[in-house]
């Protein structure tokens, strides 16, 4: 228990962070805090942030990367009567949207706000019974006219983040928070890095947070870590779709909260590294971590740009399950978080250079 409250903690400072594509500076800043007693810290042009730390061996090198960045929105403009519109960044469903706080980060300073659109009042009813389109909604900060918008410091471009506190649920092994994707995956980085420096491993390994996930879809931070890593292979440490809930069927996720990380099968980016999946799973075996499969057709990760760096990197995505991602609030249990921590640990000891040879064989 005393390392899922340290967990906790963490998981707490970095989901509270703001970090929309291209505005991850505050989580930057808590990894570093985190990072830096453990390993030696650079970055990258983009502002992705690569932790290493050298074991017994200069190679293989092994990338372990989790993304900063969470969906969240842009300021697009402000109207006359002083709403804002906004262009969303990532994958939002529109659903989720309505009657939520977001934080606008100004040049003043924070401004909260809560989406809006026309009420259903005034909808006509056929038009009551359709989801309301994301180019009909607004934020409405209280502002009485785009001038004292503008006083407050608000002009386009502006990140807007979700408001969704950190929270222990009554069950306190599972929290609820904004940006669990993938704040989930950076606290597991640190976990793994402050394991490893109580301890040896046969290579050099490389924690790193990546931007720009969730919009790149070119690459982003991905790309640029892995040039500048040249890992000889990676793990993308991503939380995986949970469907422990009402209306999902196993043939739509498999994976359930507390049954310990998803290893994926299959994203729409790539299909993982068979031998590396198959160590991964034995490695899970052998030290007695609970693990599960599961697929996800309708998502990606950076791992689908790891696994075609240079000549081609063994790759793998592995991770928590949650639910609700790319919302307001999403939910992950404590045990899986550890569990991962766990398994890359001991995944990462046996990465020495003869096994990773044979991975890369084909």
């Amino acid at each position: 228990m005393a390392d899922w409250q340290h967990t906790a903690r963490l998981l707490e400072e970095l989901a509270e962070a703001p970090g929309v594509p291209g505005e991850e500076d505050a989580v930057r800043q808590v990894l570093r805090r985190y990072l830096a007693p453990v390993a030696e810290l650079e970055q990258d042009h983009l502002g992705s942030l690569i932790a290493r730390r050298q074991g017994s061996a200069l190679r293989p090198r092994v990338l372990l990367a989790a993304h900063m960045d969470e969906v969240g929105f842009m300021v697009r403009r402000i109207t006359d009567e002083g709403f804002i519109k906004f262009q969303p960044l990532g994958g939002w469903w529109g659903q989720v949207l309505l009657a939520q706080r977001v934080v606008i980060h100004t040049r003043k300073g924070p401004i909260l706000g809560v989406i809006g659109s026309k009420p259903p009042h005034l909808l006509p009813a056929d038009e009551r019974k359709k989801p309301v389109e994301l180019k009909a909604m607004f934020i409405d900060i209280g502002a009485r006219s785009r001038q004292e918008a503008e006083e407050w410091g608000i002009r386009p471009g502006d990140p807007v983040v979700p408001y969704g506190p950190f929270t222990r649920l009554r069950n306190p092994e599972l929290v609820l928070a904004k940006a669990l994707d993938d704040r989930a995956g950076c606290a597991i980085i640190v976990r793994v890095m402050e394991e490893l420096a109580a301890g040896g491993h046969p290579n050099t390994v490389y924690g790193v947070a990546t931007v720009h996930e969730e919009v790149a879809r070119t690459g982003g931070g991905a790309r640029t870590s892995a040039f500048a890593v040249d890992p000889d292979v990676a793990i993308a440490v991503d939380v995986g779709i949970a469907g422990d809930m009402p209306g999902v069927e196993p043939d739509e996720a498999q994976s359930r909260l507390g049954r310990g990380p998803t290893v994926l099968l299959y994203d729409s980016s790539m299909v993982p590294h068979r031998r590396l999946r198959d160590l991964v799973a034995e490695t899970a075996e052998a030290e007695g971590i609970p693990y599960q499969f599961d697929m996800m057709p309708g998502g990606a990760t950076d791992a689908g740009f790891f696994h075609v760096h240079g000549r081609g990197v063994p790759s793998v995505v592995v991770g928590p399950p949650a639910r609700y991602v790319h919302s307001h609030g999403a939910i992950v249990h404590l045990a899986d978080v550890e569990h991962t921590v766990r398994l890359l640990v001991a995944l990462v000891k046996r990465l020495d250079e003869a096994t990773v040879a044979a991975l890369r064989q084909g």
